[in-house]
């Protein structure tokens, strides 16, 4: 993991084995036996928050790989970064903050196509996943990739709120017999009580970043309505994974990694998650702010 950190450029086998003074073998061998799971990363992150009324963010991002030949788990795929589908390892991750606002991974997947999934599949997996391991969720958030109808029935059924992004086409009725898409709804204000089709009842916020509109919806017990003051500080807690990525990417150094077999990839990508579990765990105990 410290390594991972301090190396600004040669992520490999041979600087490692350098920069320690132990052999080339030994740490290959370290990569090909190993076989960490998302529950060791559970196991580690969840002793360092307040597990209880935690908001988890579902996100993914691409690892980029644009020259990569003939390496395991690489495929194109859609990233919000570059806006077109790019080469590289899609890492979907659920992110949990404490009522603290300490916030760390508890869950993460490997986009493997030959595992014929979706990324809905792998949410609900994770899901189920990190309930079952004792997991304390009051609150689900997400963009509109994940806020598939059957997604939304699933959390209502374990119990538990959400907000999620929602495409500007979805249907929603503001009274009985009038259906209107979001971007054409009429008298619109935020907090607005509508029934989204094939769910039920839902609160609509709507966010403006420059020229682009974006809405939401909120799920929670009937009596409960969210303010946009309470919808504002939700939102700020789910934008805190996009910060996440970019310091496994930038600090952790999870892109840079030269082998080419997906077990060894696997276990390069769960050390620089463990390397930003211990940037949290330092930051939580005042070792450092920033």
């Amino acid at each position: 993991m410290g390594f991972l950190m301090t190396e600004p450029n040669s992520i490999s086998c041979t600087q490692l084995a350098e920069t320690y003074n132990i052999s080339h073998d030994s740490v290959n061998r370290f990569l090909e036996r190993e076989d960490y799971t998302p529950h060791d990363l559970y196991q580690e992150s969840i002793q360092h928050i307040d597990n209880n009324k935690l908001i988890v963010s579902i996100d993914d991002t691409v690892l980029d790989k644009p020259y990569s030949q003939h390496m395991d788990l690489v495929s194109y795929f859609w990233s919000g970064k570059h806006h077109r589908s790019v080469k590289g390892i899609n890492l979907i991750t659920l992110y949990a903050t404490d009522q603290n606002g300490q916030n760390i991974p508890i869950n993460f997947r490997i986009y493997d196509k030959s595992e014929s999934k979706t990324k809905n599949d792998y949410f609900m997996d994770m899901l189920s996943e990190v309930l079952s391991w004792g997991a304390k969720i009051q609150f689900i958030t997400g963009d509109s990739w994940y806020s598939s109808t059957g997604n939304l029935k699933t959390i209502r059924k374990y119990g538990i709120r959400f907000m999620f992004g929602i495409d500007c086409n979805r249907k929603v009725s503001p009274e009985k017999g009038q259906w209107f898409q979001l971007r054409l709804l009429p008298d619109f204000h935020q907090g607005q009580v509508v029934w989204l089709k094939d769910f039920g009842f839902v609160q609509l916020f709507k966010t403006q970043l420059k020229e682009q509109q974006r809405f939401y919806i909120v799920h929670q017990d009937e009596d409960d309505l969210l303010s946009f003051e309470g919808f504002h500080e939700l939102h700020s807690s789910h934008w805190k994974i996009e910060q996440y990525h970019r310091v496994i990417k930038q600090v952790c150094h999870i892109e840079k990694f030269q082998v080419r077999r997906s077990k060894l990839i696997l276990n390069h990508i769960f050390s620089a998650l463990m390397a930003y579990v211990e940037i949290q765990k330092n930051q939580f105990e005042r070792i450092f702010e920033n």
